[in-house]
C-alpha cells in the first residue's frame, strides 16, 4: 500500500521537458536583449547630453571672462577674426590676447585661448572653451568716428560637440570697450 501511494505521488510530479526549457530560455534572451539595448541607448544619450552641457557651460564662462576683459579695454590692436589683443591699462591688469586654435585630428573643432600680453597661442595660453565650430569668433570690430560712440567688439561662439553647425549652440554679443575714446 505504501509503495502504491508513493508511486501515485511520483506520477503527478512530472518536470519540464528540454524543449520547454529551451523555449523559455529563447524568450527570456530576446526580452533581456531588448532591455539591454534600451539601457545602452539611454546611457549613450546621457553621455552625449553631458558633453553638450559641459561645452555650453565652458563657453558661457569664456564669454563672461572675455566680456570683462573687453569692458576694461581701451582699444583692440591688432584685430583679426581669429585673434584679438585687448589694450588694457596696467591698472586693470595689462594687455590680454584671445585666439582660436584648431584641434588636431578634427576639421571643424577649435578651442579658445586667453593669454596675458600681446601674443596668444595654444601652447602657452589658457584654454577657456572647446568644441567651437568656427575659428572666426571675432567677426567685427567697430570704432566709428564722428558719432562719439565707444568702440565695440562682436563675439560669436558657435558650439557643437558633433563638429557641425547643425544643432549648434551659438553665443553672440556685441561688447563695448568702456575705456575706449569717443571719437
Amino acid at each position: 500500500m505504501i509503495k502504491r501511494l508513493r508511486a501515485l505521488r511520483l506520477r503527478g510530479e512530472t518536470g519540464y521537458s528540454l524543449i520547454e526549457m529551451i523555449t523559455v530560455m529563447m524568450i527570456m534572451s530576446v526580452v533581456f536583449a531588448g532591455i539591454t539595448a534600451v539601457f545602452v541607448a539611454g546611457s549613450k544619450a546621457q553621455a552625449e547630453q553631458d558633453r553638450r552641457f559641459q561645452a555650453q557651460v565652458t563657453t558661457r564662462l569664456a564669454l563672461d571672462k572675455i566680456r570683462r576683459d573687453i569692458h576694461c579695454a581701451n582699444d583692440v590692436t591688432p584685430y583679426a577674426k581669429t585673434a584679438v589683443t585687448l589694450k588694457i591699462s596696467s591698472g586693470c591688469g595689462g594687455d590680454v590676447s584671445w585666439c582660436t586654435a584648431a584641434v588636431s585630428g578634427y576639421t571643424n573643432r577649435y578651442r579658445l585661448y586667453r593669454q596675458t600680453g600681446t601674443t596668444c597661442s595654444s601652447a602657452t595660453g589658457v584654454q577657456f572653451a572647446d568644441f567651437l565650430t568656427s575659428d572666426q569668433v571675432f567677426p567685427d570690430f567697430e570704432h566709428v568716428t564722428g558719432c562719439l560712440c565707444l568702440a565695440s567688439l562682436q563675439v560669436d561662439f558657435p558650439v557643437s560637440v558633433k563638429g557641425t553647425s547643425v544643432g549648434a549652440y551659438e553665443l553672440t554679443d556685441t561688447i563695448f570697450l568702456r575705456n575706449s575714446t569717443r571719437i
